[in-house]
This record gives C-alpha cells, structure tokens and sequence, in this order.
C-alpha cells in the first residue's frame, strides 16, 4: 500500500466493513481493506484505507451514511 494513504475508518463487523467500501466505491473513491480480525474467534478490527487527497471526502460520506 502506497505510503499517502490513511485509514479512514475501523469496525469489528465485517458488513459494515463492505458496505463502507461500496459506499465509496459508488462515489469514485478507491479504498482497501485490512482484515486484522483473528480467523478463529473474530475479535479485532477491520481498517479502510483511503489515500489522503480522498480523505476529506471520504469522511464526508462516511459521517452522511452513519447520519451522523
């Protein structure tokens, strides 16, 4: 993963992971998402990484989606 990018959000639910990520991909915004959850008993997070000249964006719709 390039350098300049930054994680944009965490969750521990792996739906919630995807529909973050095809949230932003409808809006144009490329992401990857780190799994760092434990394959055995599914504790940890999951990280979405955007790079920095989309963050702002990114945070924007992440907030709208949540209503926050």
């Amino acid at each position: 993963m390039p350098a300049d990018w930054v994680i944009i959000y965490t969750t521990n639910q792996v739906f919630e992971a995807d529909m973050v990520k095809e949230m932003l991909a409808n809006n144009e915004i490329e992401s990857v998402s780190m799994n760092k959850q434990d394959s055995s008993y599914h504790f940890g997070e999951i990280e979405i990484y955007v790079s920095t000249s989309d963050a702002f964006k990114a945070a924007q719709l992440i907030s709208e989606l949540k209503g926050e």
